[in-house]
């Protein structure tokens, strides 16, 4: 197993635990934004009131796109466990 190997295996890694967890980040993103929104419109400066709403979204959209990140990282890990012959030189 080479260097430049161990390198892909790391970045393809990487894609996937960021595209995998996107869908609640841009969830906790945008209901933090307007949370943010509401709270200059009105002037209330407490910081406590952004963090249910955004939990809230966090928990729904993992939720909702259970699924899809369940199959993206089963994906990816069958594809390994295929391919570790390949990885290990025999």
């Amino acid at each position: 197993m080479d260097a430049d190997l161990v390198i892909s295996l790391m970045i393809q890694t990487l894609q996937i635990a960021v595209l995998a967890a996107a869908p609640m980040l841009l969830f906790g993103l945008v209901v933090g934004l307007i949370v943010s929104i509401f709270q200059a419109v009105t002037q209330i400066q407490e910081m406590t009131i952004a963090f249910i709403p955004k939990i809230l979204a966090i928990v729904l959209s993992a939720a909702l796109f259970f699924p899809w990140m369940l199959q993206l990282v089963v994906s990816y890990s069958a594809n390994l466990i295929n391919n570790i012959n390949t990885y290990i030189g025999k």
